[in-house]
């Protein structure tokens, strides 16, 4: 049995949040460079967004597998083919609106939109889903405090993500749009070959 006041317990689910969120922390710099007088507010947001699907993956993984294991099962496959069209249509798009404000004048890179931050959240967890095969044997509240605990990793790590980016974003000026969009597509075909290979 898991007790979630054990060391271990603790240990392993923030490796496996760190893990997880290597990819959200990548598109929150990418966010971040887009985007380098972010507020607070929204940075938390951002960050919020990413701990949210971090969260919320491995609990229906952990779901699926005590219920709907088989379905689970055909999906996994696909996982790689969302990530990857997800990803490349976002860094795509802000590939083409940072050529397109490079060949005119300067202007302000634009932010990240609700429905695209939803869409980036969906492709940076989505391969958290298969964390349910791992916490398998987990008890309900066992799962929910490692699913907890990847969210609070993800937390930290995203908004230092986007510090990064930020900061980085300021010294690139009209060039970081095309920067974050080439790191988005990157990681799309990263979580793509991970996921075939």
């Amino acid at each position: 049995m898991t007790s979630f006041f054990d060391t271990a317990f603790i240990l392993n689910s923030c490796m496996l949040g760190a893990g997880l969120a290597m990819d959200a922390f990548s598109v929150s710099m990418a966010n971040g460079l887009n985007e380098p007088d972010m507020p607070a507010g929204r940075s938390a947001l951002i960050a919020g967004t990413f701990s949210f699907f971090q969260f919320l993956m491995p609990m229906i993984g952990w779901i699926c597998v005590h219920t709907i294991l088989e379905m689970f099962l055909g999906f996994g496959k696909l996982i790689p083919w969302i990530a990857l069209i997800l990803l490349g249509y976002i860094g795509g798009k802000m590939l083409i609106e940072g050529i397109r404000s490079n060949s005119s004048l300067p202007e302000e890179s634009s932010a990240v939109t609700f429905s695209g931050l939803m869409l980036q959240g969906i492709a940076t967890s989505i391969d958290a889903l298969s964390v349910g095969f791992t916490i398998a044997d987990y008890g309900l509240s066992a799962a929910f405090a490692a699913s907890l605990i990847i969210a609070a990793v993800t937390f930290v790590l995203c908004a230092v993500g986007i510090r990064i980016g930020r900061v980085f974003g300021m010294k690139l000026a009209g060039k970081a749009s095309i920067l974050g969009g080439v790191i988005l597509i990157v990681i799309g075909l990263e979580i793509f070959f991970r996921g075939i290979l």
